[in-house]
This record gives C-alpha cells, sequence and structure tokens, in this order.
C-alpha cells in the first residue's frame, strides 16, 4: 500500500540529488528549461501537488541522467505521484495536511502526547469531546471529522500494518476528556489495542518530574526504504504543523523519545496502571 505523498517525497529528494551530482545550483537548472526561477526550488521542497512526467524528464535530461532503469523509476514515481489517496478522495476536507500520507506507508511510528490520547488510539466519544473542546459546535462538522479520524485508524488493523509505540503522560489518562463514562471506554479501548502484537503502549508517569519533551508531543515515522528518510512530526496548534527531516533533528528527537521510553513505566506496568485509573471512574 504505497503513499502518493511519500512518493512524491521520494521524487522530490532523487531530482535534488541528481541536480547536486551535475554540479548545478537551482537557478541554472530553471533557466536551462525556461521555468521561473522558484520552480525548482518548489519540486526540491515537495511544494508540488501534482508531479507532471514531462517535468520530470525534461530536468533528468539537463542532469544527464540517461539510465534506462533509473529514468524509468523516477517516471514511475511521477506517476505514481499524481495518484490520490484515499483521504484525499474520502476526506480531502478533514485530511488535508500531510501527515496522513505520511504514516500511511511508515513502518514504525512512535508518538508522545502529553495532554491527548494519540489520535490513531481514540475512541468515537473521546474525539467527539475533543473536537467540541476545540470549539466546533455544529454535530456535522463533528461527526465527520470523527469518521476522519476512524478512517486513519485503519492504518493499526489492516494487513501488514506498521509497528505503533506509543507514550503517554499520566497527565492525558488522567484528564476527564468527555466525562467519567467516555473516558473509562477509551482507557478500556487503550487497554485492547495494547494488546495487538504491532502495538506498545508506555505511561509516563507524573513522578518522572521534568523530562525532555515537555513542551509538546511528536512522532517519529521511519520507513522501510532507504531512500525515504525518517521524518519528525510536531504539532504546533495554531502555528501549524512541523515536518523536520535534518539528519541533526532527527538525532535529538530520537534520543529525546529513547529518553521517555526508558523512563515510563514497562509495557505491562502501563497496563495494569491504565486498568487501575479505568477502575477509579465511576
Amino acid at each position: 500500500m504505497y503513499s502518493p505523498t511519500v512518493r512524491r517525497r521520494r521524487l522530490s529528494n532523487a531530482l535534488k540529488q541528481f541536480r547536486e551530482a551535475a554540479n548545478m545550483d537551482s537557478k541554472e537548472a530553471a533557466k536551462r528549461l525556461g521555468w521561473q526561477p522558484s520552480k525548482v526550488t518548489r519540486i526540491e521542497r515537495d511544494e508540488w501537488r501534482r508531479p507532471t512526467v514531462n517535468d520530470v524528464m525534461d530536468l533528468l535530461d539537463i542532469y544527464e541522467v540517461t539510465d534506462e532503469a533509473t529514468c524509468n523509476a523516477m517516471i514511475t514515481l511521477a506517476r505514481e505521484s499524481r495518484r490520490r489517496g484515499w483521504w484525499e478522495e474520502e476526506y480531502k476536507d478533514i485530511l488535508g495536511g500531510a501527515l496522513v500520507g505520511l504514516e500511511w506507508e511508515a513502518n514504525d511510528i512512535e508518538a508522545f502526547e502529553l495532554a491527548l490520547i494519540p489520535g490513531l488510539l481514540q475512541t468515537a466519544d473521546y474525539a467527539t469531546a475533543v473536537f467540541k473542546g476545540g470549539r466546533v459546535s455544529e454535530p456535522a462538522p463533528i461527526q465527520r471529522m470523527v469518521e476522519a479520524r476512524l478512517a486513519r485508524q485503519r492504518i493499526l488493523t489492516r494487513e501488514n500494518p506498521p509497528m505503533f509505540w506509543a507514550v503517554i503522560d499520566e497527565a492525558a489518562l488522567r484528564k476527564h476528556v468527555g466525562g467519567p463514562a467516555v473516558m473509562r471506554e477509551q482507557l478500556h479501548h487503550l487497554c485492547r489495542m495494547a494488546e495487538r502484537p504491532n502495538i506498545g503502549i508506555q505511561v509516563l508517569l507524573d513522578t518522572v518530574g521534568a523530562h525532555t519533551a515537555m513542551t509538546c508531543g511528536f512522532t517519529i515515522l521511519d520507513y522501510e526504504a532507504p531512500e525515504d528518510p525518517t521524518i519528525i512530526y510536531v504539532e504546533a496548534g495554531a502555528a501549524g504543523d512541523l515536518f523536520l527531516e535534518k539528519p541533526e533533528a532527527v538525532a535529538a528527537y530520537r534520543d529525546s523519545y529513547g529518553y521517555l521510553r526508558a523512563s515510563a513505566l514497562s509495557v505491562e506496568a502501563s497496563a495494569a496502571y491504565i486498568e487501575g485509573l479505568a477502575k477509579q471512574l465511576k
């Protein structure tokens, strides 16, 4: 199950590497093709929506990429990048960002959440309460957003799902989102999901004190293909989402996640703790 989002990103990275191997800057490449100076830069930054085969072939030509297998692979990427993922077909108005497309082809997903249950593990009632808390009041938009969130969760139960690991701050588990009944069912749902072989859940207790990720949650997305580098997703709220790829940023977040996992309860102890919280909710 490939993702057009990942394919487009892979194509952008490859074209940048071909340009650099040709010892050519982006302005020179654009000039040779009669393009606007910013067009090559936008392509390499993956700021294009639907790559055209002709553009890709033109770039390969000026970069003197002549290997037939390589050219065919790039053309295939361009064609696959133009297709629409299921999220664009069904929920373009809700799932318009890059996250769903990037996580759909990920091999390993590691998430840390401070105040919320991770979206991939939320129940419908919990998600409804979250959206209402975000000041969405009309029933129809809320229902559609919940449907989109549940559809996104299919990634965890499909054939050949990714490995999903979540470290959840104790505060997110104790916050009565939607009231005691909704939260109790949400906690039970976490325990059921944790029984799946591709899902691991750990709880970071308040007693840990200060730690390396107190300002915001984040997600690490790793891919099986070596040409798809790791992405760090940081949800920045009203400021917009951040997608980080530079090796130093990836290394820093990976170190932080290692610390969080080492500081959190074990998987077994986490399940027992979550079950205990659920029993306290009357």
